[in-house]
């Protein structure tokens, strides 16, 4: 069983910045892709930012110039830093990874951490 691990959910005024970390523990080869996504009330959940293990990196539009991801690969660890917050940011973040065992692929989520941007 492989664990995905958030941390850095705050609450914040607007304008301010938040870094979200990320790490994949347990038993695995490695990691492949790794991202994270958000959700906020009554909304679909939705893609913010992925990286691959190469360190191309995919955002939403919404988010691009504010939003960095980055990642460690010897840590196994995806990394979301987050500058000029807006209040329509607020949701639940999601970190996920796709794992590499000995011979297959699985996709793991995280259990989500709380981002509230006040206006």
């Amino acid at each position: 069983q492989v664990q995905l691990v958030e941390s850095g959910g705050a609450l914040v005024q607007a304008g301010g910045s938040l870094r979200l970390s990320c790490e994949a523990s347990g038993n695995f080869f490695r990691t492949n892709a790794m991202g994270w996504y958000r959700q906020a009330p009554g909304k679909q959940r939705e893609l913010v930012a992925e990286i691959t293990t190469g360190r191309t990196t995919d955002y939403a539009d919404s988010v691009k110039g504010r939003f960095t991801i980055s990642r460690d690969n010897t840590k196994n660890t995806v990394y979301l830093q987050m500058n000029s917050l807006k209040p329509e940011d607020t949701a639940v973040y999601y970190c996920h990874a796709d794992i590499m065992f000995l011979v297959g692929r699985h996709d793991y989520w995280g259990q989500g951490t709380q981002v509230t941007v006040s206006s």
